[in-house]
C-alpha cells in the first residue's frame, strides 16, 4: 500500500536545481533510505514530502490526498528535520508537553514513557539550555515518535548520539517497522543505512536511483 506517492518533482532551491522530474513511491511497513552529498537535496525532499515546501512541478499524494491541494500538511507524521526548535528556559518534558498541546493526543504518562523510550529522565530539572547535542537529539527523536506517528521522516536521527543510543534508536526502529510504520531516514553513517533499511535511494545529478 501506497503512503507516499511522488510523480514527476522537479524543485528548484535557493537558485540551484536539485530534482529534475523524480519518481518516488513509499510504501507502507518498510524503512528507505535517502543518500547523497550535503547540499543533493535530501533535506529539501523530506520537506517536500511533509508540505513545508512545494515542487515546482509534479505532484505530491500522502494516502491519497495531493498535497496542497486537498491538503495543506500530511496527518500522522513524525518530523525531525534541520534542528527543531525548543523553549531553552524549560525542561524537556515542559517542551514535549507544549508540543502534545497541540493535538491532546498524549497524556503526560505518555510524554514520560517516550523520554524515556529514547533514554531521557522525564523527571530532571535541567533545561533544554543546558542540554548535550545527544540530549538534544533524543528530545527531538521523542517529539517525533511520542503520537505513535505511523509515518517517521528522521532526516540526521542519529547525529551526535553515542554508541549505545545509535543502538537503542536503530531497535527501536526496527520495532515500529514491524508494527506496520513507515520510516525514510537520511544518515551520514552507511551502517545506519546498512542495517535499517528495506529500499536505499541514491540523489545524483537530480534524479533518484534506486541502490
Amino acid at each position: 500500500m501506497s503512503v507516499i506517492t511522488m510523480k514527476g518533482i522537479s524543485k528548484s532551491y535557493k537558485g540551484m536545481r536539485l530534482f529534475d522530474g523524480v519518481d518516488l513511491n513509499i510504501e507502507k511497513g518498510k524503512i528507505y533510505g535517502i543518500i547523497g552529498p550535503n547540499g543533493s537535496g535530501k533535506s529539501v525532499l523530506f520537506k517536500m514530502m511533509c508540505g513545508f515546501v512545494f515542487p515546482d512541478q509534479g505532484t505530491i499524494e500522502v494516502q491519497g490526498s495531493e498535497l496542497g491541494k486537498s491538503k495543506r500538511f500530511p496527518d500522522g507524521f513524525g518530523i525531525i528535520i534541520d534542528r527543531p526548535g525548543y523553549m531553552a528556559n524549560k525542561t524537556g518534558f515542559e517542551n514535549l508537553k507544549e508540543l502534545a498541546m497541540i493535538q491532546n493526543k498524549v497524556d503526560d504518562n505518555k510524554i514520560a514513557q517516550t523520554m524515556e523510550l529514547v533514554g531521557l529522565q522525564p523527571q530532571a530539572k535541567q533545561k533544554v539550555k543546558n542540554y548535550s547535542l545527544g540530549m538534544k537529539q533524543k528530545l527531538a527523536i521523542a517529539q517525533a515518535i511520542m503520537e505513535d506517528q505511523q509515518v517517521l521522516i528522521l532526516d540526521e536521527a542519529f547525529n551526535a548520539l553515542d554508541a549505545d543510543s545509535v543502538e537503542n534508536i536503530r531497535k527501536l526502529l526496527i520495532t515500529y517497522k514491524k508494527e506496520g510504520r513507515t520510516i525514510l531516514i537520511t544518515s551520514h553513517n552507511q551502517e545506519d543505512i546498512n542495517l535499517l533499511c528495506d529500499e536505499v535511494y541514491r540523489i545524483n545529478r537530480q534524479h533518484l536511483e534506486l541502490v
